[in-house]
């Protein structure tokens, strides 16, 4: 089963299907998608996100964006998908409503995956139909009324999101900062590497900052800015040509050295060791 909505003079995309490794390549539009993967099997489904192998459990959701490198060579079930490009629902314009950037999309740190409790179950395998009948229906306002379901579907996956992967004690301001700091990581790392740079566009003192995100996990803000840098280093080097010396510059290092020292801090080899070690596990 697979369905898509596709609006050729927005270039607009969103697609449903029960088997994503069958049809990933099927939908007319490939490219810039963000994804909701949901194991609705009775066994665990393997993922390969980047360099991770992803465990997801029966009724585990996950979100990846066009950033990653998703691969379901060893995807062994059926797993669901919902599609979208930013043209059919952009995540930054629509965030005062659903409050997902940082914590389901763009977040700096760790893949946000979500587990349906027992006495939600129901509720979204009601609105699984909802998608079906819907895509039954097709006429002017169907654009609309998908648009509408998926804000609903991310707005409860968001709220679990919230209830499973951020400390409970801390309040909705609280929160708000670790999402937006998230973001403005993801879009600024290349560039900024000091918390400094991202207290100053939070308005927040760089203690703060730290502060914050002692309660919050065990990773410092300095950490999750590194980490995001090295994150897509390893992602340069792992699925494009580009030489250690183009990655370096384009990652906003002035001297190719500086990068190699910086990378072998990071993962414990140089560009070149990683890029052999990847050469050696095919």
């Amino acid at each position: 089963m697979k369905y898509q909505f596709n609006d050729e003079i927005l270039g607009s995309l969103f697609a449903f299907t029960d088997d994503i490794k069958r049809d990933e390549n099927q939908f007319k539009i490939n490219s810039g998608n963000i994804s909701i993967l949901w194991n609705r099997n009775n066994k665990s489904v393997e993922i390969q996100v980047d360099e991770l192998t992803i465990q997801l459990l029966p009724n585990q959701l996950m979100t990846t964006t066009y950033l990653q490198h998703i691969s379901f060579d060893k995807t062994d079930l059926s797993l669901t998908a919902f599609l979208f490009n930013r043209e059919f629902y952009c995540i930054s314009d629509h965030d005062s409503e659903v409050s997902c950037n940082g914590i389901l999309f763009f977040g700096a740190q760790n893949l946000p995956i979500v587990t349906i409790p027992k006495d939600q179950e129901r509720k979204f395998t009601n609105l699984y139909e909802v998608f079906e009948d819907e895509f039954a229906t097709p006429d002017k306002i169907q654009g609309d009324m998908l648009q509408m379901l998926l804000k609903r579907l991310i707005i409860m996956c968001t709220r679990l999101a919230k209830d499973q992967l951020i400390v409970k004690n801390l309040d909705n301001e609280q929160i708000d900062v670790v999402r937006k700091f998230n973001v403005l990581v993801d879009t600024h790392y290349k560039t900024k590497r000091k918390v400094s740079d991202y207290a100053d566009l939070l308005y927040k003192s760089p203690k703060t900052l730290s502060n914050l995100f002692a309660r919050y996990n065990q990773k410092s803000p300095q950490q999750i800015i590194l980490e995001r840098l090295a994150l897509e280093a390893k992602r340069l080097i792992r699925f494009t040509d580009k030489q250690n010396q183009e990655i370096a510059y384009e990652l906003g290092f002035n001297d190719p050295a500086h990068f190699s020292s910086f990378f072998k801090k990071m993962t414990n080899l140089s560009p070149t060791q990683y890029r052999e070690s990847l050469a050696i596990s095919v």
